[in-house]
């Protein structure tokens, strides 16, 4: 059992001032306000749901900063795409493990609880299998077993190389699998967590995207779902629209509401390109907008439809997709500043009047752990653990009262504000590092060293 008492927390209820927050074997089974810090106690300033990151592939942090030259002509995502491709080519297992533990490190540091890794890369270079065809999942539950975040895995499902059922080229033939293969790889993968993972951490999946898949092999995958987070990149780019709508008569968002169960344990993400009828029939699905504003600036796929979506009751949650920058402050910045610069207004990601930093944060706390299938988004007994804490003497922070805590959080703090986080009570990060840190920094060197090298 272990105690946190905080000066401050927030809660369903509203903020609650020296509280002692108690849990066992990762949920959370008590809280007490107006009490006093008892020995033993871990005490920090100010307490919240820690936020999960619903989207993130792990290996594509080690490109970080090795996209931003002008190609010839205009650069845009399918650009950047090609030289992904070309980078993967040569990451080994080891390696990947390297990177994602040094990936699930920094989210943590950052105030991520839990992680979605959408994971697409299952084979060797030219797609031959591995001896387990699981392997390159392994090791994804290696880095989040060396980190102790919260796993929910979503092995992809990746068939084709583009609208038509194109065959698949190049560098995605480390991405390749029929829908048959894709079901022994899943089965492996679930049992392999259920063994080594702790209890919180489950396997869902993701059709990558419609342009990856076709509507019968989509249909077919269905039924390896079980109940778990399923998610799929939607409506990124422009092309990717007029491809599919070409292809299957309809836009993507348009088509997929049409032809697939989609409800509360469904992720989309991205859903950039919307007409306003798709925006409102998709928040009235239920499904989660998974949104990845820093990644979304960096590759140019514009901003998400936020007012409208909001309006119409939408749920969503962030993520850091190609992790080029690793920071849930700026995610949350630039989701709003983005429709600011759209719109020509500030203040716009809040339906009618209100904060708009406790709009992001806790729509996104709650938007999350739905994405997830994760008890978790706020601190109440029964949940999971999933808890941050901040420094709210910090200078960008100090001035603000209790309601204008999440204001200046999204808005004026960096990351450093994170003092302590726990993945369902795991204390991963204390006094703002986490405690792995300098043996996942040596591996990741070495790793890196290595892979640069063969490039």
């Amino acid at each position: 059992m272990q105690t946190i008492f905080a000066r401050r927390a927030l809660t369903p209820a509203g903020w609650l001032h020296d509280i002692q927050v108690t849990f066992a074997a990762s949920r959370i089974t008590s809280i007490k306000a107006g009490v006093s810090a008892a020995a033993g106690d871990t005490v920090v300033d100010t307490l919240l749901p820690a936020l999960a990151n619903l989207h993130s592939h792990a290996f594509q942090r080690a490109m970080a900063g090795m996209t931003e030259v002008r190609a010839a002509g205009r650069d845009s995502f399918w650009t950047w795409r090609t030289l992904m491709y070309r980078f993967m080519e040569h990451v080994t297992p080891e390696q990947l493990e390297a990177i994602a533990a040094l990936v699930f490190l920094e989210m943590q540091e950052a105030g991520y609880a839990s992680v979605g890794e959408f994971h697409y890369v299952h084979n060797q270079p030219g797609g031959t299998r591995y001896d387990r065809m699981s392997e390159l999942s392994q090791r994804i539950f290696s880095a989040a077993d060396q980190t102790g975040i919260g796993l929910t895995h979503l092995p992809v499902l990746y068939s084709y190389g583009g609208a038509g059922r194109t065959e698949l080229g190049g560098g995605q033939m480390r991405f390749g699998n029929t829908v048959d293969d894709f079901a022994d790889l899943l089965a492996e993968a679930r049992a392999e967590c259920a063994r080594t993972l702790p209890a919180d951490a489950k396997v869902g999946m993701a059709p990558h995207s419609l342009r990856a898949t076709c509507p019968e092999d989509l249909a077919q995958a269905l039924d390896l779902q079980q109940g778990q987070p399923i998610h799929i990149h939607i409506s990124e780019q422009p092309k990717e629209v007029e491809d599919i709508q070409t292809w299957l008569g309809a836009r993507p968002v348009e088509w997929l509401l049409q032809n697939a169960p989609v409800d509360d344990t469904w992720c989309l993400i991205h859903a950039t390109h919307m007409t306003e009828q798709e925006t409102v029939d998709m928040a009235r699905s239920g499904a989660v907008a998974g949104l990845c504003p820093i990644t979304e600036a960096n590759l140019g796929d514009g901003p998400f439809n936020g007012p409208t979506f909001l309006s119409a009751g939408g749920a969503f949650g962030v993520g850091s997709d190609s992790n080029v920058c690793i920071s849930l402050t700026e995610e949350l910045r630039m989701l709003e500043y983005s429709q600011r610069l759209r719109d020509l207004s500030r203040n716009v990601l809040v339906p009618g009047e209100g904060s708009v930093g406790e709009t992001l944060y806790l729509g996104a706390a709650r938007g999350g752990a739905q994405a997830l299938g994760r008890d978790s988004g706020t601190i109440e007994v029964g949940q999971l653990a999933d808890l941050v804490a901040i420094d709210g003497n910090d200078p960008a922070l100090v001035a603000l009262q209790d309601n204008q805590i999440l204001d200046g959080l999204c808005f004026a703090a960096k990351d450093h504000v994170v003092t302590d986080l726990w993945s369902a009570g795991r204390h991963q990060v204390r006094g703002g590092r986490h405690v792995a840190r300098e043996a996942v920094l040596a591996t990741y060197r070495s790793a890196i060293t290595s892979l640069i090298g063969s490039l």
